[in-house]
């Protein structure tokens, strides 16, 4: 299952009417290779579907992946400047409608979220779909148990450079980054001095980073991860919820509504 982006109401329409999906080549061989080809899509709708924005509504099985140029699938725009860059053509069967939408806390942008089908079936927001590390999934249900609203895998810039954070919290006082470090993965040397890097670059640029290796989350998490992570956010003079979306049910029919939820008054 693969989480893409309906950048603008004609992806929808394309999807509904003409069953296909288009994603760069390129964007596959940088992120998407070791999930790829998916057996089904699900559409997050940006800020350009108004009321229906920062949501999963949608999702359908993929048939078959072609490869083509972006002239093929849009013949009426031959001058556009990707006119001749490859994509995959995903042709789909016809979509199908969540009983109850996939939405994001805050308004955030997404780029693909590899997942599974159950995982969609089960998700409450767009936190519950990410498919990680076994690390990440305990630090993730470990906080989402307590109450604090982390961001996962969030996409941001550090001076010129895209990166994507584990946990990602939004403080009035601040911005902090939680990671999770397996062991391997962080026993090679060269692996190392890239995140050394990575957490200078965000430092740099505001945010706190926080790091906890595999021991630490399987036999530590209610002594010293948690402590360690609420404490931090305490200094940071706690979580802002000012562009948190809340979600509350309708009186009548099964849709949902989106409102932004004021920050709490200080005690």
């Amino acid at each position: 299952m693969l989480v893409a982006v309906a950048k603008e109401p004609r992806d929808l329409r394309i999807a509904r009417r003409e069953h296909w999906y288009r994603i760069p080549v390129s964007s596959v061989e940088k992120r998407l290779r070791r999930r790829w080809p998916p057996e089904w899509v699900a559409l997050y709708q940006t800020k350009a579907f108004g009321a229906e924005a920062f949501g999963v509504r949608y999702y359908a099985r993929v048939k078959k992946i072609r490869e083509v140029y972006r002239r093929e699938l849009f013949p009426g725009e031959p001058d556009h400047e990707r006119a001749d860059k490859p994509y995959y053509q995903l042709m789909l069967r016809p979509l199908i409608r969540l009983e109850r939408p996939i939405v994001s806390r805050r308004l955030r942008r997404l780029v693909f979220i590899p997942t599974t089908f159950q995982k969609l079936q089960l998700a409450a927001e767009i936190n519950d779909l990410f498919d990680e590390s076994p690390l990440e999934e305990r630090l993730w249900e470990e906080l989402r148990g307590i109450g604090v609203a982390a961001e996962r895998q969030e996409y941001v810039y550090a001076g010129s450079r895209p990166y994507f954070l584990d946990f990602a919290l939004y403080c009035a006082g601040g911005r902090l980054d939680v990671e999770t470090d397996g062991d391997r993965w962080h026993a090679n040397r060269r692996r190392a001095g890239a995140d050394s890097l990575r957490d200078n670059a965000l430092v740099t640029s505001g945010w706190q980073v926080l790091r906890f290796g595999s021991q630490q989350i399987r036999e530590e998490m209610s002594g010293y991860c948690l402590p360690t992570i609420l404490e931090n956010v305490e200094r940071l003079g706690g979580l802002d919820y000012r562009d948190r979306v809340d979600l509350f049910p309708r009186v009548h029919g099964g849709s949902f509504q989106r409102r932004l939820v004021a920050p709490s008054a200080p005690s």
